[in-house]
């Protein structure tokens, strides 16, 4: 992934993974940029043999557990898809005080570039046994009840957490449990 001190040794394993938004800018208050990031892991589902066991989107930040042929490669393909779309419907919505600071808090070294909207590197940690999948799908479930968004996990729209409540959710996921 890029400058990550993250390492991946093995690509095909479930992992939990967070991909953060530039200093935190509230990118995901739209419903368009979530639906972008939908739309890029459903793609991802099809050609890289991508398997969601457990998603939320936060306005600044996302985490997954996930698997695929190569979780490396598909992660920089999203992230790149997404940064792609997103800007585009940015400049298009003439979003002038996001874009200025995407531009702002650009890292110097990317200078191909006008914008960056992720921050660098997933911060890959590998599943090991079933104890940690359930307690990192628990962790990202409840993660808008601890930041204090709603009372229960179920009610997010943008979590995995109401496919584990029977209810279908906005993608298709492996449920672990």
């Amino acid at each position: 992934m890029g400058r990550s001190r993250y390492k991946i040794y093995e690509p095909t394993h479930p992992h939990f993974v967070t991909c953060t938004i530039l200093h935190w800018i509230p990118i995901f208050t739209r419903v368009e940029t979530t639906e972008i990031v939908y739309e890029s892991l459903k793609y991802l589902q099809q050609t890289d043999n991508l398997k969601i066991y457990a998603h939320v989107i936060l306005e600044n930040h996302l985490h997954l557990v996930v698997s695929s042929d190569d979780i490396g490669k598909s992660m920089r393909k999203f992230k790149a898809h997404t940064a792609k779309e997103i800007l585009k419907l940015l400049q298009n919505r003439n979003v002038k005080t996001i874009l200025e600071q995407l531009a702002f808090y650009k890292k110097a070294h990317k200078k191909d570039t006008t914008y960056q909207l992720w921050q660098e590197g997933i911060q890959p940690k590998l599943i090991i046994n079933d104890k940690m999948m359930i307690d990192r799908i628990n962790y990202i479930h409840n993660n808008p009840v601890t930041r204090g968004y709603i009372d229960d996990a179920k009610y997010w729209r943008y979590s995995s957490a109401r496919d584990y409540e029977g209810v279908e959710g906005l993608i298709e996921i492996e449920k672990f449990f």
